[in-house]
């Protein structure tokens, strides 16, 4: 007669966000994905959070590290036109706009994150896809939460002198990659074919570049002849 363990079960929990992360980065299929989706814990503000939090971090380094390409510039601007430009307001001032500004850039590019998921996941569920949009959110911010705080990494090293052109390449690499997983994510999360998980993917992204260049097409043709006078003002003025 066999004997009943004495010993508690212990319940399982949720895997910690690290573990979730690194199965999301590297093991690129799709049934990846569909295991995320399936989890209980797939809830669009855990992925809302991730995304957030990343972000955070990732703005307030950008903040705090000046761009040397964009110092350059305005220092080489000012030399032509003899004028001082103010190129940096150095650490403190950084720190400040780190502080103040980083949680604001994070919340917007979090509601433009939430927007673009949602988009998909709608033409995705117009392909006949299964997924809701907390598993693709869940899912999504899986590979895009990392992938930020990696990147934010990878362009601190970008700055350093004659190898920054290195990790610029390993960013364009992983950033390619990242696309990969993002649009394998849609596959997994609603169960359809490529075809479908790349029309749900890319067609929001075209929509979005016709819709700024539409923009910039209409802003250019307000703004053009007034650009125009102004500079033929200026000429006028300098020719007198």
């Amino acid at each position: 007669m066999s004997e009943l363990s004495n010993e508690p079960v212990m319940p399982v929990g949720p895997e910690p966000f690290f573990k979730i992360w690194i199965k999301a980065l590297t093991k690129p299929n799709e049934q990846t994905f569909a295991e995320l989706a399936a989890s209980p814990s797939a809830k669009a503000t855990t992925g809302y959070l991730w995304y957030f939090v990343a972000m955070l971090i990732q703005l307030f380094f950008a903040s705090l590290v000046p761009n040397e390409a964009t110092r350059r510039l305005l220092e080489q601007y000012g030399s032509q036109y003899g004028a001082q430009l103010p190129v940096s307001g150095g650490f403190v001032s950084n720190l400040i706009s780190a502080i103040c500004g980083a949680p604001i850039m994070a919340l917007i590019g979090t509601l433009l994150f939430a927007l673009g998921v949602a988009l998909i996941q709608w033409i995705a569920r117009m392909f006949g896809g299964r997924g809701t949009n907390d598993q693709l959110v869940y899912a999504m911010s899986a590979i895009v939460s990392p992938f930020a705080l990696v990147s934010t990494v990878l362009g601190l090293l970008g700055a350093i002198p004659f190898v920054g052109l290195c990790f610029s390449l390993i960013s364009l690499l992983a950033a390619i990659y990242i696309i990969v997983l993002e649009v394998m994510a849609v596959k997994g999360v609603n169960q359809f074919g490529w075809g479908q998980a790349l029309g749900s993917f890319f067609i929001p992204a075209l929509a979005f570049a016709c819709l700024c260049a539409c923009l910039v097409g209409g802003t250019i043709a307000l703004i053009g002849p007034v650009i125009g006078d102004t500079f033929r003002q200026i000429q006028q003025g300098l020719g007198q």
